[in-house]
């Protein structure tokens, strides 16, 4: 019994979780215009939502060492996932990412401006935004450039990711589902970060590639000590002898 309540443990190896102390919020675009069905991918025509969740969560997976967010916005802007270092879950609400949930029109400021909310009180050595959208500002009162202006302030960059086959400079008159490349890469530009230009799945890989080498997770890691606790072994036999010696007084 004695030997029991010492405690006997051994140490167990455990992988460590690296820790890249950085903030990354991924701001996503579900308004109407996403699901245009102007993406290929293993030659078949999807949408633009499917080439986004299916791009999307592999980015998010590779994640590891970040906190990651996931924000989604259309008429209104939500936090879908908070700031969390489980990027598998974050994964998985991008693939379950719906059209409709937050209205149909784009409402770039107000999705911006909530990851700010929420990174402004971050303590993270690194405050990144990743913001994705296919279309142009048509709803909130706030100003996109104004909240870029903001990001800027409190040191935070943004990286946009302007999606869509054709942008304001390149459609005709009064074409739908054309995205306004210009502001968000004016965004990016005031933030400090790069703007992206997304035609084509092929292209969404590589830009989400060239996000991993701009926002490499490569770091030291926690370390943690977790141990495997023997105690119950002499404990066991402790109790087999005293009811073996309470068997032989009787």
């Amino acid at each position: 019994m004695i030997f029991a309540l010492s405690g006997p443990r051994q140490l167990q190896p455990v992988s460590a979780l690296k820790v890249s102390g950085r903030d990354l919020a991924i701001v996503l675009d579900l308004s109407g215009s996403m699901v245009r069905e102007d993406f290929y991918l293993d030659g078949r025509q999807i949408t633009r939502l499917q080439a986004v969740t299916r791009v999307g969560s592999e980015f998010a997976r590779r994640r590891a060492g970040d906190r990651v967010a996931l924000i989604v916005f259309g008429s209104e802007a939500y936090f879908a996932t908070p700031f969390t270092f489980d990027t598998e879950a974050v994964a998985r609400r991008i693939q379950e990412a719906t059209i409709g949930i937050s209205g149909r029109a784009t409402n770039i400021s107000d999705g911006l401006g909530l990851a700010l909310k929420r990174l402004a009180n971050s303590q993270a050595a690194s405050r990144v935004v990743i913001l994705l959208s296919d279309g142009v500002n048509n709803a909130g009162a706030t100003n996109p450039g104004g909240v870029a202006e903001l990001a800027a302030e409190i040191g935070v960059r943004v990286h946009t990711i302007a999606l869509g086959p054709k942008d304001l400079q390149s459609a005709e008159p009064g074409e739908r589902g054309v995205v306004d490349a210009t502001t968000l890469r004016a965004i990016a530009e005031i933030s400090g970060g790069e703007a992206f230009r997304v035609k084509t799945t092929d292209d969404l890989v590589d830009v989400t590639q060239a996000l991993d080498r701009l926002e490499a997770t490569d770091s030291a890691g926690l370390t943690a000590e977790v141990y495997r606790s023997f105690w119950t072994w002499p404990a066991a036999m402790a109790a087999a002898l005293a009811l073996l010696a309470a068997w032989r007084q009787a």
